[in-house]
């Protein structure tokens, strides 16, 4: 008897501790305001956090959300961040927001993953054909057409895109759980990599003639964020 309570006392241990590391920690002080060195600061979730005593409203505050970007440019689009490179305020408190304008006609945000966040995409203006694929084996492609005021999630870690099939402008806004979200652009990260995958990686990866490999490589990949 005394070994089955052993056994069931390590079971729930080892369930609660699983619990434990699902997500991040909750932060354990009101806010850590990033700083981009040590002095006076302690370093905290991949930044320098100032004093709290030196903190003012300009560490939590953005503005030019309402101003539209240019998107003459090869992908037609462009991702406006605030993150916490924009607001210092949001270190360790695991949220950021893009603002994204796309193109008549075709205005794409590229294939992209977030490694660190999942996102919520609200359209404001325009028409967006949206979508993910699922991770391997399935690769299933999940799409829907968007109108303005329509809502579309983007899991965590899996390859998405919008692309804007109206005549006229389109304009989102997406809220990452994390300050810090990253973004992989996935043509910009295998064929414009520095320095540049061999080659022969990606003939046998893609199934594509070598000449072609070295024809994309050779282009310039454009980042619209």
């Amino acid at each position: 008897m005394k070994g089955a309570h052993l056994l069931l006392a390590y079971s729930l241990l080892v369930l609660s501790s699983s619990f434990a590391y699902a997500s991040d920690p909750s932060p354990l002080q009101d806010f850590c305001v990033a700083v981009n060195d040590a002095k006076d600061g302690v370093f905290v979730n991949g930044k320098f956090c100032k004093d709290p005593k030196l903190a003012k409203a300009e560490d939590f505050f953005f503005s030019g959300l309402n101003i539209p970007r240019n998107t003459s440019n090869p992908v037609g689009s462009t991702v406006t961040p605030v993150n916490v490179a924009q607001i210092p305020g949001l270190n360790t408190l695991g949220i950021s927001l893009v603002r994204i304008d796309y193109a008549p006609n075709g205005g794409l945000n590229p294939p992209h993953t977030h490694p660190r966040a999942t996102e919520i995409l609200f359209v404001l203006e325009g028409t967006l054909y949206v979508g993910f694929v699922t991770s391997n084996p399935d690769n299933r492609l999940i799409t829907k057409i968007l109108y303005p005021g329509d809502v579309f999630v983007f899991p965590i870690g899996l390859i998405h895109f919008q692309f804007n099939v109206g005549k006229t402008n389109a304009v989102a806004f997406a809220a990452l759980s994390s300050q810090n979200p990253g973004v992989i652009t996935i043509a910009n990260a295998v064929f414009g990599a520095n320095p540049p995958i061999n080659p022969d990686v990606l003939v046998k990866a893609f199934q594509l003639d070598k000449n072609v490999v070295k024809n994309l490589q050779s282009k310039f990949w454009w980042a619209n964020n």
